[in-house]
């Protein structure tokens, strides 16, 4: 039961995310510019982009794309794309933490609780990195609005997709009952 209950919140985020995702888009870069204003953003800014833009070159060099990191962002076969705290991910890590909120509920063990949680946060990670890599071979490959629509709609629901997979995963694998004595 607490399993349906989680998958119909995640399934939920998706209608509501496919209902309302233009005006997410616009709301997202209302925020983005007023946090940015209070440079709150800065250490991740310089300190996390730079790593994350060098782990997509490593993980596009084998598909032959042009590429040269920059601090703030990378040319890609000529074009200069730049990359900030905001394309890193943290509407995906607040939708997993959500569902983490609603899906560890229940009499699962605390050590089960701790996996699935590590489990969440890798993946939330590799998720956001694979979908940083297809940006990157679309602005290549294709031309650049695709990589636009890609980054401000489809990502979003890559996201999604990952959280059903993640709880079908955690549910069926990771998560186990408290024994009760």
């Amino acid at each position: 039961m607490k399993q349906k209950r989680t998958f119909g919140i995640i399934f939920a985020l998706l209608a509501v995310f496919l209902a309302i995702l233009p005006f997410l888009v616009s709301f997202n870069e209302v925020l983005t510019h007023l946090v940015e204003k209070f440079n709150l953003y800065m250490w991740v800014q310089e300190r996390i982009v730079p790593l994350e833009v060098k782990m997509v070159g490593v993980l596009v060099k084998p598909f032959g794309v042009n590429y040269l990191a920059h601090p703030g962002g990378m040319t890609v076969n000529g074009t200069y794309a730049r990359l900030t705290w905001n394309c890193l991910g943290w509407q995906s890590l607040l939708l997993l933490i959500i569902t983490l909120i609603f899906g560890l509920r229940g009499n699962y063990t605390l050590v089960s609780k701790i996996e699935a949680v590590l489990i969440g946060l890798l993946g939330t990670f590799l998720v956001n990195l694979f979908r940083l890599v297809v940006i990157v071979l679309l602005l290549a490959y294709a031309r650049p609005l695709f990589a636009v629509v890609y980054h401000d709609y489809f990502a979003a629901i890559v996201t999604i997709l990952w959280l059903f997979g993640f709880w079908w995963f955690s549910y069926s694998f990771v998560l186990e009952e408290r024994k009760i004595i």
